[in-house]
């Protein structure tokens, strides 16, 4: 049975100017609604990832703690689980699927939490990776609702080093014969493979291999057991254009890009008046902190507070590192004490 609901959101016309028909948001709570509904945080999914793959910081005694909070993870569009290429019947299926945006994603999550969940104000938004541009989206649409933010290893706007990066990513998947042009009828293993294999000099950090992390503190035998094993392992068994659709999601990040800033950067990020963390991963290759700097600068009440760890990107998650758990999750309980 599955663990998660399901919000139809009905015909959804995204900014590309097609529709998703028959929309499906899903997602997961934790924990019940006080009677004031004013313990709402909300907590979306990164890429590839699912909410399943967000519970790693949820716990009793945690900052995230289901026995005084309502947390509300949403699933993002194209994790296999929401409206995705992989569940969305033809012509709107495999290669079809429309184009969707950070704006896309936010905007029907704030349905669910006001629609769905009749929730007017939001305790805190939080997340990693593209967890945090959706965290950031969220400060900039609807500021007289969110009350905190905390992005971490995430940024406000994808850099064009990180365009880059995810250029080699997306031409190792898309490579694969098998691949088709995205209708494929067998998955692209070599491309999912290989994928993870050009994704493995991005995540963690130089420093983390010169230590050999992978081998003292993840467990692998080898440096290409852990390619393999976990690399490999992470995008084998997932959907090539399920992939592709989060990663144009990434590729065009941008808290501005929507009729409410047009494009005006600097007015989203002014407009985050909320109490805000911002923790980028010190030596994160492509969420670096000096994003993080600018981003800070242009909010009127944003702290930044990098985390002082060599484990990359990862040192936001998923769960990997327990010592960079303790403090992003002390860093969740000192925001909500505010």
């Amino acid at each position: 049975m599955a663990d998660y609901e399901i919000f139809d959101l009905g015909d959804v016309v995204l900014q590309c100017g097609q529709t998703l028909r028959n929309a499906k948001l899903a997602y997961k709570t934790f924990g019940k609604l006080n009677r004031d509904k004013t313990n709402a945080i909300v907590y979306p999914t990164w890429y590839s990832g699912q909410h399943y793959e967000n519970e790693w910081l949820i716990g009793p005694g945690m900052g995230l703690d289901p026995d005084k909070y309502f947390i509300i993870i949403p699933n993002m569009f194209g994790n296999g689980l929401s409206s995705s290429p992989s569940n969305t019947p033809a012509p709107f299926n495999q290669a079809r699927f429309p184009h969707v945006t950070l704006y896309d994603n936010v905007t029907q999550q704030y349905r669910l939490v006001t629609e769905r969940l009749q929730i007017k104000k939001v305790a805190l938004v939080l997340g990693w990776s593209m967890g945090a541009q959706q965290t950031f989206q969220w400060g900039a649409l609807y500021p007289e609702m969110v009350e905190r933010i905390l992005p971490f290893c995430g940024s406000a706007k994808t850099s064009r080093h990180n365009i880059v990066f995810l250029e080699g990513v997306k031409a190792a998947l898309t490579a694969d014969d098998a691949f088709a042009g995205g209708w494929y009828e067998r998955p692209p293993y070599k491309g999912l493979r290989a994928m993870g294999r050009v994704y493995a000099g991005w995540g963690f950090s130089q420093a983390f291999y010169r230590e050999k992390l992978d081998l003292k503190k993840m467990g692998y035998a080898s440096l290409e057991d852990f390619l393999v094993g976990f690399w490999e392992g992470i995008f084998y068994n997932r959907d090539a254009n399920n992939l592709l659709t989060m990663l144009w999601t990434w590729q065009h990040g941008d808290i501005s890009a929507n009729a409410k800033y047009n494009g005006n950067f600097e007015k989203a990020l002014k407009a985050i008046t909320c109490k805000a963390i911002v923790m980028p991963g010190k030596t994160d290759l492509y969420f670096p902190p000096e994003d993080s700097e600018y981003e800070v600068r242009h909010m009127p009440n944003a702290q930044l507070r990098p985390i002082d760890s060599i484990w990359g990107h990862f040192a936001g998650g998923p769960g990997t590192n327990p010592e960079d758990v303790k403090v992003i999750d002390q860093a969740v309980k000192e925001l909500l004490a505010f």
